[in-house]
């Protein structure tokens, strides 16, 4: 269903290229909430930048890019600022690309985040613009990109770097943030189905996919002591899947203490286990990131028992590895789940800045369907606003900066071998996320008890 909306909001914005009111609705798609419209309609535009960043990077684009006038100062190799050496031009062109568009579409949505912030309801004159104007948001985005393209070197891929490592700590955190909210959902809906009949269905898959869970993040934990633990100097990953496995099983346990179940009825193991292999994905993912590449064997090479391959001079920046593709598929499940959920999880919607969330009353369905029969977006935010758009904004401008950095692997260029290179600040930012997520998802379940004078309900 959210990818027939999807797709249908944006199609519609066509006929509401200029209007404020709620875009229209294909007769193929549920009826819904403008606001629901609107956060498919933004998300689609970062899908779209997405996409275009990662035909940047693929093999061949670079004889194109290099075309764009000062991207390829001498047509072959061009000076980085903090590198001795000249870089040949065919390794960071499509790095290069993917910074630029990054920062196009992050400048878009920390302009609008900027725009609209404090709104409470769509009787703001404001949020016409956060419901409307498609097609010349479109447009700014288009200009933002193509002016970003002329932005000289100097210091600005440095710069921008560690502005991609920061965001995309930040972006890590509500990544987990989401998942807590979804596997609490789903364990949440059914524990009511198994209620209201056939309980012992309910309650077996509701086993199966925790057992499912943990045994991947359990295989994942073997794995990794197998392949990226050996010799001495890996003494950091040892680390690393240690303290990760402890604390997955101590939050574990602590979900399913009488207490804490007393507090909230709804939390348990399945919630524990999202986390869990979540928690050994971002390991893994830091892992990939260690310089020494005999602590961190591709997995084309574990399978094939070849060398892990390098970015090497006349080659594009290749982020389709395993973890990088991993990870899109998590930013993609993210994103859409950020634009449809309605969550009555109160501690998770303060976090994300959201409102209760309801479903459509049948009286707003009526609305939905006009006199012509053509639905349209129920506008349901004239007496507040059902998340925080300065915050959803935010938001995706951190997803810009992660996408920046899944798609060129947190590479920085190497004055020595004139190739793209993992660093090690690259792993220390993904791991101290994974801390900060675990710590986060911990409090969500003591908060009841530590501040027992608030309610939680």
């Amino acid at each position: 269903m959210g990818a027939c909306m999807a797709l249908c909001s944006i199609a519609s914005c066509a006929s509401c290229l200029c209007g404020s009111a709620p875009c229209l609705l294909s007769g193929c798609c549920p009826s819904t909430y403008n606001s629901t419209m609107s956060r498919l309609a933004f998300s689609f535009l970062l899908m779209l930048g997405t996409l275009v960043s990662v035909i940047m990077i693929l093999p061949g684009m670079e004889t194109q890019l290099k075309k764009i006038p000062g991207f390829c100062v001498g047509g072959t190799s061009i000076p980085i600022p903090g590198v001795e050496n000249t870089v040949n031009c065919d390794v960071v062109v499509g790095y290069k690309s993917v910074y630029r568009m990054c920062f196009a579409m992050a400048c878009f949505f920390f302009l609008f985040s900027i725009i609209m912030i404090r709104v409470r309801s769509s009787k703001d004159p404001r949020a016409s613009l956060q419901n409307g104007f498609w097609f010349f948001k479109f447009l700014i985005l288009v200009g933002i990109t193509v002016g970003a393209f002329f932005i000289p070197d100097g210091t600005f891929n440095t710069v921008w770097f560690y502005f991609g490592v920061v965001g995309s700590f930040v972006f890590i955190i509500i990544q987990l943030i989401l998942l807590v909210d979804f596997a609490h959902s789903w364990n949440q809906s059914w524990l009511e189905n198994a209620e209201e009949g056939n309980s012992k269905c309910w309650f077996a898959a509701l086993l199966s996919f925790t057992v499912i869970h943990y045994v991947l993040a359990f295989s994942a934990v073997v794995v990794f002591y197998i392949y990226y633990t050996t010799g001495d100097a890996c003494t950091e990953n040892k680390v690393f899947i240690s303290l990760n496995f402890i604390f997955c099983i101590i939050v574990s346990i602590v979900a399913v203490l009488p207490k804490v179940q007393d507090a909230q009825p709804s939390s348990g193991l399945l919630q524990a286990s999202v986390i869990s292999l979540y928690t050994m994905y971002v390991t893994w993912s830091a892992m990939t990131n260690n310089p020494n590449r005999k602590c961190n064997p591709s997995l084309l090479s574990l399978v094939s028992n070849t060398t892990s391959p390098t970015v090497a001079p006349g080659q594009g920046v290749q982020w389709w590895d395993a973890q990088g593709i991993v990870g899109l598929v998590i930013f993609f499940f993210c994103t859409l789940y950020a634009s449809i959920r309605s969550s009555n999880n109160t501690q998770v919607n303060r976090l994300m800045q959201t409102e209760e969330g309801h479903g459509m009353a049948a009286d707003d369905h009526e609305a939905a369907k006009g006199d012509d029969g053509v639905r349209r977006a129920v506008d349901n935010e004239e007496d507040g606003v059902t998340y925080s758009y300065s915050f959803f904004h935010f938001s995706l401008f951190l997803a810009s900066l992660y996408i920046m950095m899944t798609l060129t692997n947190w590479y920085q260029p190497d004055s020595t071998s004139q190739a793209m290179q993992s660093t090690m600040p690259a792993v220390w930012v993904k791991i101290s996320s994974s801390w900060l997520g675990m710590a986060l998802y911990l409090w969500t379940l003591l908060a009841p008890l530590i501040l027992s004078n608030r309610d939680f309900n």
